[in-house]
């Protein structure tokens, strides 16, 4: 049995590191009020989202490359 647990617990754990972050998500990785990500999106010039139903969403690894584009 314990290892149906574990099993079960490298799925959610895998479906958490897969799933789409929300505007909130991006705000604290990246430490700016959820304002500014709404600003930037308006002017295009922030990480790249998609609109989910009436939602923003982000792919966390287009939020890392936008960033490490904006360090470079």
């Amino acid at each position: 049995m314990p290892s149906q647990k574990v099993s079960g617990l490298r799925g959610s754990l895998q479906a958490a590191a897969d799933r789409l972050w929300t505007v909130e998500d991006v705000s604290a990785f990246l430490g700016v009020p959820v304002g500014t990500l709404y600003q930037w999106r308006h002017r295009r010039i922030g990480p790249p989202a998609a609109k989910v139903g009436r939602h923003l969403r982000y792919d966390p690894v287009a939020v890392r490359t936008w960033l490490t584009e904006q360090a470079a």
